[in-house]
């Protein structure tokens, strides 16, 4: 089982941590809890999710109940907001149930497709926890026929769900400058979806019907991938035929070969100061997930015989760089150092 529940007893340390910020264990339920309709859940407390729901609790004035199966995560988080946890109360549940039963919207984002099947649809799942009044808003970039599926199950229990993948990686996610790309079956789903996201994100777009969201975010992500190689190789040859690495960065930037991958997050080392590539590549988007991204996005052409050369080349050097050792977990800007070695010259 992909989830499981948080043990059921905390450490005596971090107890009398929660006891000091005025957290009750999200396991019992308080007469000082807010109604259901007047909470947030959140599910996925990750590199992303973190950030999300940070921005979320910070501009909203709903309680939050969170969920993830990484309990340092959580006592990060609400140690971020010691100062304000005693008027604006931060809840932890203890499994996708208990947060559909004590939240009337909830917000997931989660890695890949198994662990939204988990989540919602396994034991102890959102499904297990929900009535009429729930909505649920998933944010985790998965194939899109399980999108639709999970969100047709939920339909049928009486909630309502939308698909609103992201774009803008965790910088996005930081500043709440996202691209939500949902997909509602109804303009009143999308409605419902549009203030919460507003939280989080810059740009609201609904794409169509259930499943678009995710539709759009494989194709966004499939250029997205295919643009970073393309700058790291020609950065990497502009440098190697003796360009100064900023020159050259300023040139793409105001010519033709302008794109995300160079003006914002550039991957040449020392371009950009807040960017993984000046930072050893950590953080970000990781290699692995890029990879699971083109994975999805072939498939999907595959299926319906879409001719995607450059996403396929571009599949297969992620692939081989997120199985290279030392490059599992790094940022997928990474691939200008992986290029750079693989011509010999690891200077840049």
């Amino acid at each position: 089982m992909i989830h499981k529940r948080l043990s059921l007893f905390i450490s005596a340390n971090f107890q009398a941590r929660l006891t000091r910020i005025g957290l009750n264990s999200a396991r019992r339920y308080s007469t000082s809890d807010p109604s259901k309709n007047d909470t947030i859940g959140f599910i996925g407390i990750g590199l992303m999710g973190f950030r999300m729901a940070n921005n979320l609790y910070s501009k909203s004035n709903y309680p939050l109940i969170i969920y993830d199966i990484n309990k340092s995560n959580l006592e990060k988080f609400t140690s971020l907001h010691s100062a304000t946890i005693s008027k604006k109360p931060i809840y932890y549940g203890i499994s996708p149930a208990d947060v559909a039963k004590r939240a009337s919207v909830v917000i997931t984002m989660l890695p890949s497709s198994p662990e939204v099947k988990d989540v919602y649809l396994g034991k102890d799942g959102l499904i297990e926890g929900l009535n009429e009044q729930n909505f649920f808003i998933d944010s985790s970039t998965i194939d899109q026929s399980v999108s639709k599926n999970v969100a047709l199950q939920i339909i049928n229990k009486g909630a309502r769900q939308v698909d609103a993948p992201v774009s803008g990686g965790v910088v996005g996610a930081e500043a709440a400058t996202l691209t939500f790309m949902v997909g509602a079956s109804t303009e009143a789903d999308f409605l419902r979806s549009k203030p919460y996201l507003e939280y989080m994100g810059k740009n609201i777009v609904r794409c169509g019907g259930l499943g678009t969201g995710q539709i759009a975010k494989i194709c966004n992500n499939m250029l997205l991938a295919i643009s970073m190689i393309g700058v790291s190789e020609a950065m990497n040859l502009g440098i190697k035929l003796g360009m100064d690495p900023q020159l050259l960065a300023n040139i793409f930037n105001t010519s033709t070969g302008r794109c995300w991958s160079s003006d914002t997050y550039n991957p040449c080392p020392g371009i950009m100061p807040n960017v993984p590539s000046s930072n050893d590549y950590e953080g970000g988007f990781g290699n692995a997930l890029v990879a699971k991204d083109l994975r999805l996005a072939v498939n999907a052409a595959n299926e319906i015989q879409a001719t995607v050369i450059l996403g396929a080349i571009a599949q297969q050097i992620y692939n081989s760089l997120s199985k290279t050792p030392g490059y599992e977990k790094k940022d997928f800007g990474s691939i200008y150092k992986w290029l750079n070695e693989r011509s010999g010259n690891e200077k840049n």
